[in-house]
């Protein structure tokens, strides 16, 4: 039966070529991994091969002889058992040579999986101007040949399917709209996935261009001194241009980090203030901050909005404390003096408030007004409180 599939395929090659040649059966075929396949050799009688001088390579790798089968003097097959994902997703080369080592006939195989459906399809508008929507391959996302991946849109209630066109952003699995979108009118949006072994198609998410709207980073973000206390800095950032005629309420976050670190402290409580005092800083210290901008409820929507990108770093340092400054870590007598009187004033205080009687003066009682003391100079200096200014 193989004879006469070779046969067949040699005559069908001669009569449609006036120039014998030799071809390999099946040609460019797609495969599941882990399947076997079994591919034939045919040349022509005239230019004098035996099949037995013939030999199969496969990506430049000679095949041994025993996965050869003669079938007939001038068609020569081998069988691959359990293939694995092709190497590169243009196809595994398969070619047939003869004994001298020319190259007779060459077929390439797609090995791999079909694709499954595409996850995580998230999308976000910049100004309301464009829309841009990214996803996950399904599964592991490896499918060892060419998958395409289309995004695919229209409005929910009436228009025709339209395709995305610009893949061209520089990442993965995200693909760029940049004009005629309608707004105050949702759209429907999912992703295509397709290979040689299938197709698979993404959830359908529904979303109006209001509602995932992002913005620039602020612009003219500026960090200075609140003269001359030592802990503190002032924070001050314009709001969004692009959104300057929208109805919308912005929130803001910062996050500031020292000179020589790399971790970011995040103030999430701003609010819609264009400006803010950090306190609780450390003295003589550069910081770098930056600012980034929630657009929330444009025209009018609920939902939460999506966060800019953060803004250029800005640097600032806080004033030298007077006390590192002279040189003496030991407190003047007439500070030393002047801390008693303080600390002895609010003590008296305290006692006022939580004591009953003299038998509450005791050691003990003055004991737990340190603790209190100790607790409300942490509440005090806490590193990360921000207050609009």
């Amino acid at each position: 039966m193989l004879s006469l599939l070779c046969l067949m395929l040699f005559v069908a090659r001669v009569f449609s070529s006036s120039t014998p040649v030799a071809g390999i059966f099946p040609q460019d075929p797609a495969l599941r991994m882990g399947s076997s396949l079994t591919a034939t050799c045919t040349v022509s009688p005239e230019r004098g091969l035996h099949a037995n001088t013939m030999y199969w390579t496969l990506n430049g790798k000679r095949l041994p002889s025993s996965t050869y089968d003669l079938l007939s003097p001038n068609c020569l097959s081998v069988t691959l058992h359990h293939l694995n994902g092709s190497q590169q997703q243009s196809g595994d080369n398969l070619v047939c040579h003869s004994g001298d080592g020319h190259v007779l006939a060459g077929s390439c195989l797609y090995v791999g999986m079909p694709p499954e459906k595409p996850v995580n399809l998230t999308c976000w508008s910049r100004n309301t101007k464009d829309l841009s929507c990214k996803w996950t391959p399904g599964g592991r996302g490896e499918t060892f040949i060419k998958t395409k991946y289309t995004l695919k849109y229209k409005l929910r209630w009436y228009g025709r399917e339209r395709e995305c066109e610009d893949y061209s952003t520089g990442q993965r699995y995200t693909c760029y709209i940049p004009r005629d979108l309608a707004l105050f009118t949702p759209y429907e949006i999912w992703v295509e996935a397709s290979n040689q072994l299938g197709t698979a198609t993404s959830d359908v998410i529904t979303l109006d261009i209001l509602d995932v709207v992002t913005t620039d980073p602020p612009d003219n973000v500026h960090v200075s001194r609140v003269g001359e206390l030592e802990d503190q800095l002032t924070v001050r950032w314009g709001s969004p241009p692009a959104l300057k005629d929208f109805l919308f309420q912005a929130k803001y976050q910062i996050r500031y980090r020292l000179e020589d670190s790399t971790e970011w402290k995040v103030v999430d409580d701003v609010g819609n203030q264009t400006s803010c005092r950090l306190a609780g800083l450390r003295a003589g210290t550069v910081y770098f901050v930056q600012v980034r901008c929630n657009p929330v409820g444009i025209y009018g929507s609920r939902k939460a909005g999506i966060w800019s990108d953060w803004s250029h770093p800005s640097a600032a340092s806080t004033p030298h404390s007077e006390r590192l400054q002279s040189g003496s870590c030991e407190p003047k007598p007439g500070e030393q003096n002047s801390t008693l009187r303080r600390e002895l004033k609010q003590f008296f205080g305290w006692v006022r408030k939580h004591a009953y009687g003299c038998s509450g003066m005791s050691i003990k009682l003055y004991d737990q007004w340190r603790v209190w003391l100790q607790k409300s100079h942490k509440t005090r200096n806490q590193v990360g409180a921000c207050f609009t200014t």
